[in-house]
């Protein structure tokens, strides 16, 4: 009890301080405005160049006047002399302030001015006596003042909780932090140069539905004042990408965000960015390869290499990923055979001897169990990437069944590191069966599963029209992420993730 009150009176220092200095900033600011120097009028500032290209080209400007802005991170007075560091966009850069350069007048501002102000610097380049490349101001010009000091000045930015709250400020005192959202921004790029070398059309389809489709999730639903009627926002891509080859487009793609009503864990954001494709004329072999193309490719582009580390496991990209039956892989790591077990019965029979918890929404076939035993035996044990492909088709509502085995379907899941990366299918184009498939959904719904899919009886009509033979894929655009910054949540790889708010605690 008493090391709660030690914990209680520290934090209540610590905000007696930040209040202290706040007001004393405040009143810096009131002292400029009452002199008609007011930073905040200032709208436009002519900087000529960044630190980046400076420290990156030096030769080129040595003796060379240039103008630079940012946010003061460092200072140090020296009475008539001074140095200051800023931080623009893509670097840091020091500067040289003296008296003799400014004048009095200028100078006795200039020291007056906090850690996190934002000031512009015109003066010329060169080294300092230890070969720091610097910027000997001639002029400053402070461009905004920062009211609140920077989070570190007190207790660093290291709680997870905080940093993703003030994102703004994590990316100020945690360098390594944006380092990853501009890896996030190539990597995404790079995945869209890959598909439109190959043919694909990006597109944009509606956020705002008036049916839940194209996956088994619980959706968020809205209402829509003007129509009076509720709308659900998107769980998937799927169903309106595929109207688009149903209307002659052979292949399209959207990168976009997606909502998903569930829980919230390191790999699961309410909302989240998906890749979806799909491509007339092909079919789910052809999607593995370009799973694998999109990856290695991406990986070697934009880290240099195809092997990386995630969480301390080393992972090779490199194209030539195993693939695998859904049953022959847990034939392989547990010895049950599904091959040899052909009825519901069974299948349940065999889950409960193995203490596998059965849910008990619906009534369970042999294809959940199938699915039931994967999660539990096989999924954890895929760290290398792998293809577990032929899904039971209870559980892959949009996928083409096998010919010689119509419990099984042509759909794919890529495992990465014990975790799905990815999602696909040779689409399923019969409209008589994909009715019966949403009507069983439907029953699935109305026995209280709220995840289960609805009936898109327009979509039905679209397949009636005709889709050509088509493969689909799905990616986690995060998870990719994820991988490839090696970020072990989900909420490192997203700028703002979903957070409850502090006054609902």
């Amino acid at each position: 009890m008493q090391e709660k009150t030690n914990i209680e009176k520290e934090n209540q220092v610590e905000e007696l301080d930040m209040n202290h200095l706040m007001q004393i900033r405040r009143e810096k600011l009131s002292e400029l405005q009452a002199q008609g120097k007011d930073p905040y009028e200032i709208t436009k500032f002519n900087r000529t160049h960044t630190a980046g290209q400076i420290k990156a080209n030096y030769e080129e400007f040595a003796e060379k006047d240039v103008t630079v802005a940012g946010r003061i991170i460092a200072k140090r007075i020296m009475g008539k002399a001074s140095f200051c560091t800023i931080q623009d966009s893509d670097e840091k850069i020091q500067s040289y302030v003296s008296i003799n350069d400014l004048g009095e007048e200028s100078y006795k501002e200039f020291k007056t001015w906090d850690i996190g102000d934002i000031i512009g610097i015109t003066g010329f380049v060169f080294k300092t006596r230890t070969e720091e490349i610097s910027v000997h101001a001639k002029e400053v010009t402070l461009l905004s003042k920062s009211l609140r000091p920077l989070p570190e000045k007190f207790h660093g930015l290291k709680d997870p909780d905080l940093r993703y709250r003030q994102r703004y400020t994590d990316l100020i005192v945690n360098p390594e932090v944006k380092q990853s959202f501009v890896l996030r921004s190539k990597i995404i790029s790079n995945v869209r140069k890959i598909l439109e070398e190959k043919g694909f059309l990006e597109v944009e389809t509606p956020i705002l539905n008036t049916i839940s489709g194209g996956a088994t999730a619980r959706p968020f639903i809205t209402h829509h004042n003007s129509l009076n009627i509720d709308m659900y926002l998107r769980i998937a891509l799927e169903l309106n990408l595929k109207r688009l080859i149903v209307g002659g487009f052979d292949k399209v793609y959207e990168i976009g965000r997606v909502f998903r009503n569930e829980g919230m864990d390191i790999r699961h954001n309410p909302e989240f960015t998906m890749l979806e494709l799909y491509a007339s004329y092909q079919d789910y072999n052809d999607m593995m390869d370009i799973t694998e193309e999109l990856f290695s490719r991406t990986a070697k582009e934009v880290l240099g290499t195809t092997k990386i580390t995630y969480q301390g496991q080393e992972i090779d990209l490199t194209p030539g990923w195993k693939r695998i039956t859904m049953i022959d892989s847990i034939k392989e790591v547990s010895g049950i055979d599904f091959n040899q077990i052909n009825s519901d019965e069974e299948a349940v029979a065999l889950a409960k001897e193995k203490g596998i918890q059965i849910p008990d929404k619906t009534k369970q076939t042999r294809g959940d169990v199938i699915s039931l035993f994967f999660d539990e035996y096989v999924e954890k044990t895929l760290i290398q990437p792998t293809f577990i492909y032929d899904y039971p088709v209870e559980i892959s509502p949009l996928a083409k069944k096998k010919k010689k085995d119509g419990r099984l379907t042509e759909r794919f899941e890529v495992f990465i590191g014990g975790r799905e990366y990815g999602n696909a299918f040779s689409e399923l184009n019969d409209p008589i069966d994909q009715y019966e498939r949403f009507k069983k959904q439907v029953e699935a719904r109305d026995a209280g599963d709220e995840e289960a899919g609805m009936m898109d009886e327009d979509y039905i009509q679209a397949l009636e029209i005709g889709l050509p033979p088509t493969g689909g894929l799905g990616i986690g655009i995060d998870r990719m992420i994820m991988l490839l910054t090696d970020s072990a949540s989900i909420r490192d790889a997203l700028l703002f993730p979903t957070m409850k708010p502090l006054n609902n605690a």
